[in-house]
């Protein structure tokens, strides 16, 4: 007898495949919201709500030293923990792998765009500031890549920057923001069988061959993350590096009209 799971994923895969998705096209997103300045201590902050995928991050500014290799620039450290409450399957303890994979897809894209810019979070020699991303998995319904990268993008675009006066750290009080200098966001596909669809949901990604994350700001890809042994084909690639330029104008007029308002 098969089990509840694999009867539910070959149903699954054959709705799939048979060109239907639940609720939605194969290449349109779920619901997006997005709130900033939830966490009251920290500089900048921002919850995204994508489907029932609920991220947050919070973003600290702490002094610290520069890297040996760039002495005139501020270091970016993104961290990502997958809370037991978000998913049974995610645990107590160490980052897991999938939190390592998160953070350095979430890390590479605002690095590879210059979001931040790091030259301005030069101090004195030998002292900069250190910009700490924060993600935090509330609730896990698939597609952690693009969420985290929205909730990132969101939070830094509103991040107060303390002042350092005296060999003391300001938070308080009238303060600038950080310096961004660009927005990145990402858009994930997933790929079962022939088909492929963006913004997978938890069911989706249960049953996926293959899954292929781009970066890119309004120019430029700025980087790219396949994952799972499936293929994706040239042409497939070159189509959906197509459809995230297209996208990902909707997800920064999100950013855009946050920060107008």
């Amino acid at each position: 007898m098969q089990s509840v799971n694999s009867i539910k994923s070959t149903y699954i895969k054959e709705l799939l495949n048979n060109g239907v998705r639940s609720g939605r096209g194969f290449f349109e997103y779920r619901n997006i919201s997005v709130v900033r300045d939830i966490i009251p201590n920290a500089e900048g902050s921002a919850q995204v709500d994508l489907g029932s995928t609920k991220v947050l991050v919070g973003v600290k500014l702490d002094i610290d030293e520069p890297m040996p290799d760039k002495p005139n620039e501020g270091n970016i450290i993104t961290s990502a923990e997958l809370l037991p409450l978000a998913s049974a399957d995610f645990d107590i303890g160490p980052p897991s792998p999938e939190a390592i994979e998160l953070a350095r897809v979430v890390d590479r894209g605002i690095r590879a765009a210059n979001v931040i810019d790091t030259g301005s979070l030069f101090i004195e020699e030998g002292k900069v500031w250190s910009v700490f991303i924060d993600i935090y998995i509330m609730n896990y319904d698939g597609n952690l890549f693009d969420a985290s990268t929205l909730a990132s993008v969101a939070a830094l675009t509103n991040t107060r920057m303390p002042k350092y006066e005296d060999g003391n750290v300001i938070r308080e009080g009238k303060l600038g923001k950080l310096k961004v200098n660009n927005i990145v966001t990402s858009c994930t596909y997933a790929k079962v069988g022939k088909s492929i669809m963006l913004d997978p949901d938890g069911d989706e990604e249960s049953v996926m061959d293959a899954r292929l994350t781009i970066a890119n700001d309004e120019t430029y890809i700025r980087a790219m993350q396949k994952g799972l042994s499936g293929s994706f084909k040239e042409h497939e690639v070159n189509e959906l590096i197509e459809t995230s330029f297209e996208k990902s104008k909707d997800l920064r007029a999100i950013i855009n009209k946050l920060n107008s308002d």
